[in-house]
């Protein structure tokens, strides 16, 4: 360690001496502690431990002359997943977070990341190198790179770690985008940026070593790794956490961990909420006390009021308090969070009219009646600034009119990998009739009302039908509700070009229950009349009437799914591009006795 460590976490000028000051400081304090089956204490690791280890794993990737290369981290939830990123940053290597696939599925994506980061080596545990080796094998672009095993690494080899030169420019990782609405990019993201956004973090939820965060998210998304596994280190707090798979197959271990382990510091996407909304019984509720949960942070997709007011008043009696609810926006090309407000205010909504919005202006009132609430996601912090903007003139919007939310300040990331021509059009953006700047445009819709910023859709995704703007979030809300058999949060609306025309489409699933089922033993007349057929009108006749009724939209296409069949990001995210894509090339088919309506 070098003798000139800083003396406080806000000198520190890389992530390294982030660890090394917290490690010298305190280093037998449990941090991360992983939960086996969303339930039992698996595995920890203290300070000391995680920089014994990410030392060793730094030595080891110095002898293989890796430094300055991009490798690849494919590991399980858990701790090899915070031990190989740590490591690589001690090494000097640039970490590439991804995920493992399953077998015969996502290679693609997979491929397409070591093919854009030139990564040179792909880090993972045995396990998962021996469950994909004839796989990779006989992949192109995967054969070609290193395939490494690091969970038997000797912790004896870390005494010959070199501590690389690093300043707060030096590039830390690439954070691939999910993809929601387009190929996946990798950003830039510097040591520089992270501290920046770690410390907007701190200072936003006004965190301490005191602090205990509880949580699922994915450690290779950007919310998971920022705000979950890195803020731990910066704020010098504790978390406990257990593998997405485990809190979606099962929500009720999530509140039931924040519950036993007294958590203050915990959230997810908005569809989290909704699963606890759903899936968590009365039984299950009276084993639970939430009163210590003082930040409920709800971000990464739109945040819905509905939502909010649902989860408060169905854990309001196990002591979860609805002022701990803290909508927020941000974005792997901000390094995470851009806005949120102040934990010790409540959550701000208010009521726009919805005609207006659908014409960009902005106005509290509805002669109509057709009002709609919208969530405020606060306000940008420390040295960041936020302008709304004409998507097509580059000129600031005025205060009544939606426009691009543009983000400047020392969390932009540094870019996209490999790709100028994109980061130019995306990260250097300058007003037209002021010239300031450079802004990331963000891609996506929104305004300023009194100081809070209210998101209203993507820019890529808005569905213009006729002249009349549509968000599709607002549509998939209306079909989400229209009828018990949609699956929440398994719907998408996308426009679609018919003979020049855009059209609306719809795809959703339902649920397992209601999936028609045949008797092979009826005769024709009573399949139509009894089976399937009866169902499926049942559900298309509701959408269609609850799009018209709220929207005034006529579908043009409903595709119904099966559980599991709407194409996700990673995160959780629909993506509307890969569902229409789908639904006009085929390749989203639903399930047998489920048919276009």
């Amino acid at each position: 360690m070098k003798n000139t460590i800083a003396d406080s976490v806000g000198k520190v000028s890389s992530l390294i001496e982030l660890l090394q000051y917290r490690t010298l400081g305190n280093p037998e304090k449990r941090i991360y502690t992983f939960l086996t089956n969303g339930e039992t204490v698996e595995s920890y690791l203290t300070y000391r431990e995680l920089d014994l280890r990410a030392r060793a794993m730094g030595a080891f990737l110095q002898s293989l002359d890796l430094r300055g290369e991009r490798a690849l981290l494919l590991y399980p939830a858990g701790l090899d997943y915070i031990v190989a990123f740590m490591g690589c940053l001690y090494a000097g290597v640039i970490a590439v977070p991804a995920y493992p696939p399953r077998l015969n599925r996502n290679l693609l994506r997979l491929q397409n990341i070591v093919q854009d980061s030139k990564a040179q080596a792909v880090l993972s545990t045995s396990s998962i190198i021996s469950k994909f080796e004839p796989v990779i094998a006989q992949t192109q672009g995967l054969s070609e790179v290193q395939w490494l095993i690091t969970d038997k690494i000797n912790t004896a080899i870390a005494s010959r770690w070199q501590e690389p030169s690093i300043t707060k420019d030096t590039l830390a990782f690439l954070q691939y985008t999910s993809g929601s609405v387009g190929a996946p990019k990798g950003v830039m993201v510097s040591h520089g940026n992270v501290l920046n956004n770690e410390k907007m973090i701190q200072t936003a939820f006004e965190l301490h070593e005191e602090s205990v965060s509880v949580g699922w998210l994915p450690i290779y998304h950007d919310m998971g790794l920022m705000a979950n596994v890195l803020q731990t280190i910066y704020s010098g707090s504790s978390y406990i956490f257990m593998s997405p798979v485990d809190f979606l197959q099962k929500p009720y271990r999530w509140l039931k961990a924040i519950s036993d382990y007294k958590g203050t510091f915990c959230g997810g996407p908005n569809f989290a909420y909704e699963l606890c909304i759903n899936k968590i019984t009365e039984e299950q509720k009276k084993t639970l006390d939430l009163s210590s949960w003082k930040t409920a942070f709800n971000g990464a997709e739109p945040v819905r009021y509905d939502t909010i007011e649902k989860f408060g008043a169905a854990f309001e009696s196990v002591g979860f308090s609805r002022k701990a609810i803290y909508p927020c926006y941000g974005m792997a090309e901000t390094t995470l969070m851009i806005s949120g407000g102040a934990v010790s205010e409540p959550f701000v909504y208010k009521m726009f009219s919805a005609q207006d919005l659908e014409r960009n202006i902005i106005s509290t009132g509805d002669k109509n009646g057709k009002d709609h609430v919208l969530v405020g996601c606060g306000h940008t912090w420390l040295d960041h600034k936020l302008v709304i903007t004409d998507p097509e003139t580059f000129v600031r919007c005025s205060p009544d009119k939606v426009g691009e939310i543009w983000v400047s300040g020392p969390s932009v990331a540094q870019g996209y990998w490999n790709n100028p021509e994109i980061t130019k059009n995306v990260f250097q953006a300058y007003l037209a009739d002021s010239g300031e700047g450079p802004f990331l445009r963000t891609g996506d819709l929104g305004f300023i009302h009194k100081g809070e910023l209210f998101v209203t859709g993507r820019l890529k995704d808005l569905i213009i039908i006729r002249g009349t703007n549509h968000y599709p979030q607002d549509i998939e809300l209306t079909v989400d509700q229209c009828h018990e058999a949609i699956r929440p949060g398994c719907c998408a609306a996308f426009s679609i070009d018919i003979d020049g025309e855009e059209r609306l489409g719809i795809v959703a699933e339902i649920e397992r229950q209601y999936r028609p089922r045949v008797n092979k033993n009826q005769v024709d007349g009573e399949r139509r009349e009894n089976g399937p057929n009866k169902i499926l009108e049942e559900i298309y006749t509701a959408i269609k009437n609850s799009v018209f009724d709220s929207h005034e939209l006529q579908i043009h296409e409903i595709l119904l799914l099966k559980p599991g069949s709407v194409p996700k990001t990673s995160s959780g995210k629909i993506q509307r591009h890969a569902c229409r894509r789908g639904l006009l090339d085929g390749t989203l088919r639903a399930e047998r006795g489920i048919v276009n309506g």
